[in-house]
């Protein structure tokens, strides 16, 4: 064989063989957490494969929510189809990440301080980080009811949503009364819970005569249900 030819042949086969260590290359691990965050205090609220961790919110069989592939989603049936579910646990100061994404014309939360018993719904109790298809919603919103929000309480600020169908990052830090909500690394939400500008808010808008809404301080974690499809990852959570 000429020099020529087996320096082809040479050159195929490490591409080929390039081509198979890219395919033989794990996918990124989720649901999962580092030895750094065990160390520092991290918890996993969903493991990827079972909903051990939640129930269904005022008691009940969760039904409408299901886990594929890892990612868990509710049911995209419509408006409170399936119910909203929270943690087992309560969480008083915490640092709560995950991931979500949204599908067209779709509306979700993430709650905090959920109390159960004492209002037949979830956030008539918790305050809530609001998940919603802002640019494709059909109706007109007001400026608290963007993703990032602390819904009918507080607008975010300077909020980058990524376009529906792709994985947005979120933070929530309760500490005391001081609440952040953070949207894909950027800080979005601010306040003081019980604070004179908090009780103004409150009793201005929707939540005036809702005596039980964000006075707990503490509560459940809570997702919610509420029309379209949302899906989550990488719930995990850090007491303070």
């Amino acid at each position: 064989m000429k020099k020529k030819s087996v320096n082809l042949v040479r050159i195929a086969f490490i591409f080929m063989a390039g081509l198979i260590s890219c395919t033989q290359q794990p996918k990124d691990e989720i649901n999962v957490l580092s030895q750094k965050e065990k160390d520092e205090g991290w918890q996993l609220l969903f493991n990827g494969k079972t909903l051990d961790n939640w129930k269904f919110f005022n008691d009940g069989e969760v039904k409408g929510w299901k886990v594929t592939d890892g990612i868990l989603q509710n049911s995209g049936e419509g408006s409170d189809h399936g119910g909203d579910i929270i943690t087992k646990k309560k969480f008083k100061n915490f640092i709560l990440t995950l991931e979500w994404k949204i599908n067209k014309q779709s509306n979700s939360g993430i709650f905090y301080h959920v109390e159960e018993g004492v209002v037949d719904a979830i956030y008539k109790s918790g305050p809530e980080y609001q998940l919603i298809d802002g640019k494709g919603w059909p109706d007109p919103l007001h400026k608290d009811q963007y993703s990032g929000a602390d819904y009918a309480m507080y607008a975010p600020q300077n909020a980058e949503v990524k376009p529906v169908g792709e994985w947005n990052f979120t933070k929530i830090v309760v500490n005391g009364s001081h609440v952040e909500h953070w949207l894909n690394n950027k800080k979005v939400v601010e306040y003081e819970l019980w604070s004179d500008d908090w009780k103004q808010q409150k009793s201005k808008g929707k939540w005036k005569n809702e005596p039980y809404y964000g006075m707990a301080k503490e509560g459940h974690i809570g997702l919610q249900d509420h029309g379209g499809l949302t899906q989550f990852r990488n719930i995990k959570i850090k007491e303070l």
